[in-house]
């Protein structure tokens, strides 16, 4: 009897040291997963090569996918679904009426506000089918250097193969009217004639967010002059940029290196105006978006020259500015930061529907207008 006690205690005993054998090396292979993944996305190139996803259950919602071994989701380029219903708040005021849930859902914004709506929920439902049984994925960007996006999830075009064909899911969302095409950050360098065609071919089948007879928002006349008018700004930048060292995207990875390289010198940035602290006794400090948690600074030591420059009334717009780069020591993090110190207003060019004018100029931040820029491509 004790024999046989002691036989079964220690065939326990080896069991449980063979699962704690199990789960190490389980954990082991997920972080040495994880590690290779995170390599491989922080690498600078335009083809990142293939991951592992686990089917439909790798979707968040419609243009949004996790892979394998990271925790953060992907934030897929040019497309921008319509929200998931997430709480009981917004099921409670859509149970009230689509046209009060849509008034609800704006309140006083000036702008169009992201909301969940019955669209995004089958946005949700065609992307789960989309990758259903897909088990890997490739990952390409639009540009080598812009790999994260504010929020520090990777940006990324998901090519498929599927029945034999490579096919780009950020082009197909559109095309079946998931999503419109999303310029708001900038159009697609790599696929911009594809996103056009499949959007017209959306639009002229009434699909998705184009069929007047489902429940979506309603003002995407609105939006898309939102964001024509920041991608007009971010590809006017980006032509003035090429060739010339003055020019820093805050977007890129090497942003902070470049601005270094220059400093005590002229440079010129594009950005999103995060927020604004305006200084009572000290400086006021225009911070343009590049991380979460990790704003750039502009420096406006005169307030007559922030009232001039219209700066105060862009939030969550695109400004670009010409400044002189400085370094100062952050006392609250103890370590050296960079800043942009901008002194007169027409170091600031903040576009609107007023200055719609200028877009055709080639601004030099002097107020001297310059010959054009070349035609849009196409």
């Amino acid at each position: 009897m004790h024999r046989a006690l002691a036989s079964t205690a220690l065939a326990a005993a080896l069991l449980a040291l063979s699962g704690c054998s199990d789960t190490r090396a389980a954990r082991r292979y997920s972080r040495e997963r994880a590690d290779e993944a995170l390599r491989r996305l922080e690498v600078v190139a335009l083809e990142l090569g293939e991951f592992a996803i686990d089917g439909a259950s790798a979707v968040v919602d419609g243009d949004t996918i996790r892979v394998k071994g990271l925790d953060n989701s992907l934030r897929l380029l040019a497309i921008d679904t319509e929200e998931t219903f997430k709480t009981d708040e917004e099921r409670r005021v859509f149970a009230d009426g689509w046209e009060q849930y849509k008034k609800a859902m704006r309140g006083n914004s000036a702008r169009p506000v992201k909301m969940a709506t019955p669209l995004g929920e089958d946005a949700k439902k065609w992307a789960q089918e989309f990758f259903e049984g897909v088990r890997k994925i490739r990952l390409e960007r639009d540009h080598p250097g812009e790999i994260r996006d504010y929020y520090g999830r990777y940006l990324a075009y998901v090519v498929v193969e599927k029945d034999g064909q490579r096919m780009n899911f950020n082009v197909e969302c559109v095309r079946a009217g998931m999503s419109p095409y999303f310029v708001k950050y900038g159009r697609s360098r790599r696929f911009h004639r594809e996103f056009l065609e499949a959007q017209e071919e959306a639009q002229n089948a009434k699909r998705g967010v184009w069929d007047p007879a489902k429940q979506h928002y309603d003002d995407y006349e609105e939006r898309h002059a939102w964001w024509g008018e920041r991608e007009r700004a971010i590809t006017r930048f980006e032509k003035e940029m090429a060739g010339n060292p003055e020019y820093v995207a805050l977007t890129r990875w090497d942003a902070l290196l470049k601005l270094e390289q220059r400093l005590g010198q002229d440079v010129v940035l594009l950005g999103a105006v995060n927020d604004v602290q305006l200084g009572d006794k000290g400086p006021t400090i225009v911070k343009l978006g590049r991380s979460r948690g990790n704003d750039f600074d502009v420096v406006f030591f005169d307030k007559d020259v922030v009232l001039s420059s219209g700066v105060l009334h862009k939030k969550g717009e695109y400004v670009q500015v010409r400044g002189v780069v400085n370094k100062f020591r952050d006392r609250y993090r103890n370590v050296d930061r960079l800043q942009v110190l901008v002194s007169l207003p027409g170091q600031v060019l903040a576009p609107s529907h007023e200055l719609e004018k200028l877009l055709n100029e080639h601004w030099n931040g002097d107020g001297k207008p310059a010959p054009p820029p070349p035609d849009e491509p196409d």
